[in-house]
């Protein structure tokens, strides 16, 4: 027993805390420690998603023991920014679903979308695929129902504008794109939910790794549209599950 549970128990039982108190003290406190992680078991309960395991800086050992702390609580994983070799070496000892493309991973069972409508994801190009997947399998992991328009950039305005009724149909859309930015803007211009704006790395020197797509979405004519980092589908993808499912909070 640790010493968080002690103190609730000795609480609980002088009478000082409710056993209605004492559940939820118990249930936002649960952590396992592994040395060179602190697992936050309780962040479902506290936030409505349980934590997320960055894989960019950890090994693959570590990346697999964090994972079988959090499946063997029960709770979904989801794995972002991991490379195939990692991923192999979590595969060995977890059922892992892994897309080599947004180096997204998933262990356990992805609940049944619900939430106020889809979640549309586009983006403005094929080089722009990896971050959009990002923030599609990581929405959808979440519980969302995703649309996917690829390859709807403002060069070919006719590509976007075929999809309009997809657009018109979400209840928040993430608009990722390079180059010059462009996309979220012309999209806040069409429709009346919120929109995401996800810069990319994606353009040639002048682009300085996303941050002319970054300064160009920050100062969008668009009112609706809001920023996250360059290269942040999965950021995007958190806000825009929050949006979707502000209902229930009401």
């Amino acid at each position: 027993m640790n010493e968080e549970t002690k103190k609730v128990l000795e609480a609980l039982s002088e009478g000082r805390i409710t056993v209605e108190d004492a559940m939820t003290r118990l249930e936002t406190s649960r952590v396992e420690a592994l040395g060179y992680a602190q697992v936050d078991l309780a962040r479902q309960t506290r936030q409505g998603v349980a934590e997320v395991i960055y894989g960019a800086g950890k090994t693959g050992e570590q990346i697999a023991c964090i994972a079988e702390a959090m499946a063997s609580h029960g709770q979904t994983v989801l794995i972002t920014r991991m490379d195939e070799a990692k991923a192999a070496l979590v595969a060995e000892r977890l059922p892992l679903r892994y897309d080599p493309l947004s180096r997204v991973g998933t262990v356990g069972e992805i609940p049944e979308p619900t939430g106020l409508g889809p979640i549309a994801v586009a983006c403005a190009g094929t080089s722009d695929l990896p971050v959009a997947e990002e923030a599609a399998l990581t929405a959808e992991a979440f519980g969302n129902r995703v649309l996917r328009l690829y390859d709807v950039g403002v060069v070919g305005l006719e590509r976007l504008l075929r999809r309009l009724d997809d657009l018109r149909s979400a209840s928040v859309i993430i608009a990722v794109a390079g180059m010059n930015g462009a996309l979220p803007t012309v999209i806040g211009g069409l429709v009346a939910c919120p929109v995401i704006a996800v810069p990319t790395s994606v353009g040639y020197g002048t682009s300085f790794g996303g941050v002319t797509a970054l300064l160009s979405m920050l100062n969008s004519a668009a009112s609706g549209v809001t920023v996250v980092n360059i290269d942040n589908g999965f950021g995007a993808a958190y806000s825009a599950h929050l949006i979707n499912h502000m209902e229930a909070k009401v």
